[in-house]
């Protein structure tokens, strides 16, 4: 169970009262076996540390020191599951080479900011690039139904965060999804969850979308398939030409939606309709 405690933090707990034991706060194993995953989560801070105040201390302050501690807990926290994918084995390399980073860009790895960035950097990757440990497969399941349903299907503004395989940095924006079901229907949370698989790994906007549609093409052989991203590219906001309110559209059409201007017409109506 997760309790929202004084602090803005999630806490979780013991949820079985009737022990007569102190709620304790559930370890990262416990976790990992009551939900089945086999892929590291990122724990909070339950609170921050009790001690004298010598004075007040504003709010910016406070916010600034729950983000600290909530940073340092978060690393003692993670534990590799059993069973990892083998690229966890290559976090203590990762974390070497984030520290060399930080030493030729001028900076001490050993000053206290510094001290757990190259660990905490490795892990946020790792977990930005999840994609490559989860396939169609594992997470389609049986979620393929038999289904009299011949007309669109839509799932859209599905968040989405990415990473400019070119710079690094993130893009972020929103996919809309569209198929004409043939005989049988997807799950609709696998279609977030394919969206998911694709975006966590280094792209570019233009082959994201296509993987999306393929990979629900592949999966219930629809009639056709739209898939639409609309996203914010850092490596255009942060860097480069820097333009803030720059946006990238692009769409795959397939089958009917690409063949029969009507079909496509209703998607896009029904996909910008507010």
């Amino acid at each position: 169970m997760t309790l929202p405690n004084g602090n803005g933090h999630d806490a979780q707990t013991d949820p079985d009262p009737s022990s007569g034991m102190p709620a304790r706060r559930l370890s990262m194993s416990d976790n990992l076996g009551r939900i089945a995953l086999r892929r590291p989560s990122f724990g909070r801070a339950a609170s921050l540390r009790d001690g004298p105040r010598s004075r007040t201390i504003s709010i910016d302050e406070t916010v600034a020191a729950m983000s600290n501690l909530a940073a340092y807990d978060e690393d003692a926290d993670v534990q590799l599951p059993k069973g990892a994918s083998p690229r966890e084995a290559k976090l203590p390399l990762m974390k070497e080479n984030y520290r060399l980073l930080l030493a030729h860009l001028g900076e001490d790895p050993n000053r206290h900011g510094l001290i757990n960035t190259p660990e905490r950097a490795a892990k946020a990757m790792m977990f930005f690039t999840k994609g490559y440990d989860e396939t169609i497969q594992d997470i389609l399941n049986d979620a393929i139904f038999d289904e009299n349903h011949d007309q669109m299907v839509i799932v859209k503004d599905i968040e989405m965060f990415s990473m400019c395989e070119h710079h690094l940095v993130p893009f972020i924006g929103k996919v809309s999804v569209g198929y004409l079901p043939n005989s049988c229907v997807l799950g609709l949370s696998k279609i977030a969850r394919i969206v998911e698989i694709y975006s966590r790994r280094l792209q570019v906007q233009e082959r994201l979308t296509k993987q999306i549609a393929m990979a629900i093409t592949e999966a219930v052989a629809p009639a056709g398939v739209a898939v639409i991203i609309e996203a914010t590219h850092m490596c255009m906001v942060m860097r480069g030409v820097q333009k803030l309110n720059a946006k990238t559209i692009t769409s795959t059409m397939l089958g009917v939606f690409r063949e029969d201007p009507r079909t496509r017409e209703e998607f896009l109506t029904l996909v910008n309709g507010r």
